[in-house]
């Protein structure tokens, strides 16, 4: 392999700036100089599933291929992108915590997921909440995906990156009359979620001028065994219409002919699921939804089964189910019914495309526990210490063959006991200053990130088809801090 080591560091950020609110005084596209190889009833339902709570190396499905991974540890003992040394990647950006992505990886997702739905009407919508980074946007759109949005700053960059409006889906439990009004003059897919919605739905029809195509987001009850923060198809989730509500929200709909056309049914049952039944469970039930909608005149079309798919968090060689394996459990009921399938991967399209690259700073004991202290925290990526989340870590290059293998937690310097990526990882002691990456952040990782203890929001890069490496988001600085407050 043809190394690359001697890099000047980037011109990327001045000391001193000057700031308009409408310009950003850099180049779009920053590159650098890598070059390497490459039948219902209106009673209510319920329905369980017994899935693995916490570690998905316990649960086991059909026998499936995983999806490739683009970092990798070579026999070298070096980490790698693709085919580039994550080492050398960071001596050539900003000596700051950066996410590290993968653009063949995120093409290599979604088209998983396009050979998965062959045969089938469909629209992958892509969960933008997952992560909002506009050059992915772009690249996700380039593949042919639509856009699932849960506010009307995500539509609004969706039209940005190109997304076509009448592939897009508004989700979400709480939408903004203005939000709305955006939806349907743009023609987008609207969920119906509960009736103060359906009545903002009807008043942004009115006020647009054009009838909303919705979809009623029936809220199932099922209960996929996942962390309660990610459950949403449950009895006690804020989303979704009570399916004992179903007739209500059917005489509403057809009491404004005018402001709403009735064109699917929804439903999401949460995040991280690692067993592709309780889709099918799930997916049974919406066609006896839409059997019901169907018997009372509506030409209903759509059935949205929402996302959720988890991916191999710990590493561990898990079979986890792909995108085939779930398509494959709704395909004959989607086409038993003629219907257009709509689902919202965010997750499972973009999580394991990325990593999060952090210095070490220092390694510390109390004398009961030994930590490692990195340059990033629970600002820059804060699944962790919010959901007691398990993601891999490991260090970037081979530690000194006299390094002590210990258990540490993996910390950062934020000013919160709260504050860890990893707890109790077994390690080589590394050395000041050596990389150490945490893995598959490419979702509700940046997407979450904050400016907390002043720690700005950090640049993100990928690795591009010809082995290049990208800037595709400018890291904040205290510049950018103290715009906000420019002529107060």
């Amino acid at each position: 392999m043809a190394a690359a080591t001697n890099f000047s560091q980037s011109p990327l950020i001045s000391k001193t700036r000057t700031h308009s609110l409408n310009h950003y005084p850099f180049p779009k596209n920053t590159i650098l100089p890598f070059k390497l190889s490459k039948s219902y009833s209106l009673k209510p339902l319920s329905l369980k599933a017994v899935i693995s709570q916490q570690n998905p190396a316990t649960t086991t499905t059909q026998e499936t291929t995983q999806f490739k991974h683009c970092f990798t540890k070579s026999q070298d003992g070096f980490l790698y992108c693709e085919n580039l040394k994550v080492q050398e990647i960071m001596e050539s950006v900003e000596r700051r915590p950066f996410y590290l992505y993968s653009k063949p990886q995120i093409t290599r997702n979604v088209e998983a997921y396009k050979d998965a739905l062959e045969g089938l009407s469909s629209i992958i919508g892509y969960a933008i909440k997952a992560n909002n980074n506009l050059k992915i946007l772009e690249h996700l759109r380039g593949l042919g995906c639509g856009a699932v949005l849960v506010s009307g700053n995500e539509l609004r960059l969706a039209l940005r990156a190109g997304f076509d409006p009448t592939r897009c889906i508004f989700n979400g439990n709480g939408k903004l009359l203005d939000d709305l009004v955006l939806a349907a003059q743009e023609g987008v897919f609207v969920n119906v979620d509960s009736e103060f919605d359906l009545e903002n739905i009807v008043a942004a029809a009115r006020i647009a001028g054009k009838k909303v195509n919705v979809l009623l987001r029936i809220n199932p009850d099922v209960d996929p065994q996942v962390h309660p923060y990610v459950a949403t198809g449950n009895k006690n989730s804020k989303f979704g219409i009570r399916n004992e509500k179903l007739q209500w929200f059917l005489d509403a709909v057809k009491a404004h002919p005018n402001e709403l056309k009735l064109v699917g049914a929804h439903c999401h049952l949460g995040s991280t699921i690692t067993k592709v039944d309780i889709f099918r469970d799930a997916a049974v039930l919406m066609v006896n939804y839409i059997d019901e909608i169907r018997s009372q005149g509506f030409e209903v079309d759509y059935l949205n089964i929402g996302g959720g798919l988890g991916i191999d968090y710990y590493h561990s060689g898990a079979i986890l189910p792909t995108p085939r394996d779930l398509i494959d459990t709704v395909r004959e009921l989607v086409l038993s019914r003629d219907l257009n399938l709509i689902i919202e991967p965010g997750r499972s399209l973009i999580a394991n495309t990325c990593c999060l690259v952090n210095r070490v700073t220092g390694v510390k004991t109390n004398g009961t526990k030994n930590f490692v202290v990195i340059d990033g925290s629970m600002a820059e990526l804060i699944r962790p210490s919010l959901y007691d989340a398990y993601q891999h870590i490991e260090l970037v290059s081979p530690a000194s063959p006299s390094a002590e293998v210990s258990t540490f937690d993996v910390v950062g310097p934020v000013c919160e006991s709260a504050d860890f990526l990893g707890k109790d990882r077994e390690l080589s002691t590394p050395a000041k200053g050596a990389g150490l990456v945490v893995h598959d952040a490419g979702a509700y990782c940046m997407s979450m990130a904050s400016t907390y203890n002043l720690k700005m929001r950090p640049p993100e890069y990928w690795v591009e088809e010809d082995g290049s490496v990208s800037k595709i988001r400018h890291g904040e600085t205290f510049e950018d801090h103290l715009r906000f407050f420019e002529g107060l």
